[in-house]
């Protein structure tokens, strides 16, 4: 008999969708309603079939399986736990205290994709808001280095542009829509403004825009440009700015992982929290994996820090660029790993993955991946949201409650790292 599961929380990315619904029949799904192709693959792709674990490619008991990750993790004098973000907030926190127990390293994804978005919030805060609040009031959007057409299928109509808000009946229509890119991206055909910026010069046109702002006097002719934009165009996009009733800006991996890095993210937070002297102003870091920002949450919640994390001398200690995943493995400083729901073999520097791939793993994933295909101990696990129950954090730091609508038929991320946990302890 097949049955009809509404108001599903959809775990692909960020967003963290919670409108779906799902078909289901024995245990298998036949449809899904209202999800993104991302997010239908999610669930349709997922085969929730009891897996065996496997040791070294061979198929082993949960017993022997188990036993063996336990003895590679005992047996490590400096190991990494990397990945979470994939992961359920109640299995973060059963990982950071493994990582405390063995004195480990340990790093979610935000360093390889937002972990820049962390440090310049350390270094000038971050004026922000919820993405209800954003649809029921925005009335100028503005997108630097994303393209939520591609990453994010859905934000445009569940939350943005295309969005029909409390404040804002008419959708897109009564909202502004600014697009600060180095290409034309799909996302940015529809906006009322697209500026190109030259590649690497995101924080020469972000420095301007503030002065703009600030009506500060600037050496530049009215001719020139910068970055790659006119500095009319500036002026123009500076008035609007100042002008809006309620403005928002979302960024993306094209600030964070091009030259400059945190210091883009932060000069934009700075030109965001100075509009707020004339209008009201926020951001919102488009983030990536469903539960990265509970990964960077329940860190910093346990050990004060949001990634890089070391627990080495028995106390939590910061290191971006030092304890963050790729330099740990890129210098050959871990001699064993625990990968939680992530690939790093699938996206890693050659060198990070080379490295990877010569030590002892312990993989928790619901899927084969390319890095659990190589795994010293893969331990295929539930997934939240489908047949295990936790809790996300949507991009904006909203949590969300994953109830699960399949019958548990494989042990959670959370029940194996709480086994792990009791089997290291002495």
């Amino acid at each position: 008999m097949t049955e009809r599961t509404e108001h599903v929380t959809c775990t692909f990315c960020g967003c963290l969708c919670d409108d779906i619904t799902v078909e289901h029949e024995d245990g298998r799904i036949s449809s899904v309603s209202r999800a993104c192709p991302n997010g239908r693959a999610h669930f349709l792709d997922y085969a929730s079939e009891p897996s065996l674990p496997r040791i070294r490619g061979e198929e082993a008991s949960w017993k022997e399986a188990l036993a063996e990750a336990a003895r590679i993790l005992k047996a490590s004098r400096s190991p990494l736990l990397y990945g979470l973000s994939s992961a359920s907030t109640e299995a973060i926190r059963k990982a950071v205290s493994l990582a405390d127990r063995l004195g480990a390293f340990v790093d979610s994804t935000s360093s390889v994709c937002h972990g820049p978005t962390g440090l310049a919030m350390q270094a000038v805060g971050e004026p922000t808001c919820t993405l209800g609040e954003m649809r029921s009031r925005a009335d100028l959007l503005l997108f630097w280095g994303c393209n939520p057409a591609a990453s994010h299928p859905r934000h445009f109509a569940r939350y943005s542009t295309a969005a029909k808000g409390r404040f804002v009946p008419e959708g897109r229509k009564g909202r502004t829509v600014i697009f600060v890119d180095v290409r034309l991206t799909p996302g940015a055909r529809g906006a009322d403004l697209f500026l190109r910026v030259d590649p690497g010069c995101d924080f020469e046109v972000l420095t301007t825009l503030r002065a703009l702002v600030r009506e500060k006097p600037l050496r530049e002719q009215e001719g020139t440009c910068v970055g790659g934009v006119s500095l009319a165009v500036l002026r123009d996009v500076a008035t609007r700015l100042k002008s809006c009733r309620y403005g928002v800006a979302f960024m993306g991996m094209g600030l964070t992982m091009t030259r400059g890095r945190d210091v883009n993210v932060a000069e934009l937070f700075r030109l965001v929290a100075e509009l707020n002297a004339y209008t009201r102003f926020s951001v919102i870091p488009l983030r990536g994996h469903g539960n990265v920002t509970g990964a960077d949450q329940v860190l910093t919640w346990q050990s004060g820090f949001p990634f890089a994390v070391s627990y080495a001398r028995g106390y939590p200690r910061y290191g971006p660029g030092e304890f963050t995943a790729v330099d740990l493995l890129r210098r050959g400083d871990a001699d064993a790993a625990l990968i939680l729901a992530s690939d790093p073999a699938a996206h890693f520097p050659s060198r990070a993955a080379a490295c990877l791939a010569s030590i002892p793993t312990v993989v928790l994933d619901p899927e084969e991946s390319l890095t659990a295909r190589g795994a010293t101990v893969w331990l295929p696990t539930g997934k939240a949201g489908i047949d295990a129950p936790g809790s996300a954090y949507r991009m904006d730091g909203v949590p969300l409650r994953l109830r699960p609508f399949l019958p548990p038929r494989r042990p959670s991320d959370e029940e194996i790292l709480g086994r792990l946990l009791e089997e290291v302890t002495p």
